[in-house]
């Protein structure tokens, strides 16, 4: 009897301490945040990561009445910020800001220090834009069919810029020249910040960066867009014809802005915080200035969207890195 009364007690104990676990989780959940929030940009500032972490952080900051911190760690095609967020303490304090190198870096670098797909938890697929091929004013090209006669003339000549070895705008103008028959050379930056620097100054001959970047470039006149690679014109840049209208059949690209955090991370937590990010989006100005103004395609997706996204970009463009034996 004993021995019963023993095991009825243990049940009750057990059930109640998961009662006050998920009571205790519910809590943490609806008082977040207790403390500042540490948004981890794994790029310098002045591209387009940088800003969209402190617009979103602004906007929470007055909401909720805590700091949230933008931590610029950059290095590694965002692979060294982004190693810090996966190892960070599971406490919903922690995310990071990527861009769309990071569902390219799983097939071009083979020693990651995180599982890209096992070591962060996805909280939302913000949006993708195209890319735009720029070039300083001063250059003598015009359109993509002065870039290839060049090109085809003196191989290895042209040069372009791109946020890094095996970025998305690499990919792209490598298919491109596959297509096209042309070869041009690969400047790679650390950034889009420091990428369109160079273009504005003359040290390389063109840069592609998304939309959301060289839009104002473009709009002010410091620089001029060739041809942009989406699956229609940009909606900021409708004067500037695809790559698809130049004859590059099947070469698209859109560049992508995603939020993750540490796996693990509590759900309730995750929820809260995803809850709150999707009403800074849902603005008017917020939406306003990321998509007429930077041409930022809003997608403000679920965490399990960003997740499928994510495993279909690194399919597509392993393919393509491993196809052109593409190194960092």
């Amino acid at each position: 009897m004993k021995a019963a009364t023993g095991k009825r007690w243990g049940i009750a104990a057990c059930a109640a301490s998961l009662l006050c676990g998920g009571f205790s989780a519910a809590a943490l959940a609806q008082e977040f945040p207790v403390k500042p929030v540490r948004f981890i940009v794994p790029f310098p500032p002045g591209g387009t990561v940088d800003p969209l972490a402190r617009l979103i952080g602004a906007k929470l900051n007055a909401a909720l009445g805590q700091q949230f911190i933008v931590d610029n760690r950059t290095g590694g095609s965002g692979i060294i910020g982004t190693d810090i967020a996966a190892k960070a303490n599971p406490d919903g304090y922690t995310y990071v800001f990527v861009f769309d190198t990071h569902a390219v870096n799983p097939s071009l670098m083979p020693n990651l220090p995180f599982d890209t797909q096992k070591d962060l938890a996805p909280v939302m697929l913000v949006g993708r834009a195209p890319y735009g091929i720029i070039t300083h004013p001063a250059k003598p090209y015009k359109t993509m069919t002065d870039v290839v006669k060049v090109a085809k003339a003196k191989p290895d000549t042209v040069t372009y810029g791109t946020v890094g070895a095996g970025s998305l705008g690499h990919l792209a103008l490598t298919l491109a020249g596959q297509a096209g028959g042309f070869k041009i050379v690969h400047v790679p930056y650390k950034g889009g910040g420091p990428m369109t620097v160079a273009v504005m100054g003359g040290q390389i001959d063109m840069g592609i960066g998304s939309t959301a970047l060289v839009t104002p470039f473009v709009s002010d006149g410091r620089m001029r867009a060739l041809a942009t690679t989406g699956d229609a014109r940009a909606a900021t840049l409708p004067n500037v014809p695809t790559l698809i209208e130049e004859g590059y059949k099947g070469v698209t690209a859109y560049a992508w802005w995603g939020i993750f955090t540490t796996a693990r991370t509590p759900p309730a937590i995750l929820k809260k915080f995803h809850g709150e990010v999707v009403k800074v989006l849902n603005q008017p100005d917020v939406r306003k200035h990321l998509g007429e103004q930077l041409g930022m395609e809003l997608m403000v997706s679920s965490p399990e969207e960003l997740r499928q996204w994510t495993a279909n970009e690194i399919t597509r463009w392993g393919r393509v890195i491993r196809d052109n034996n593409i190194k960092p």
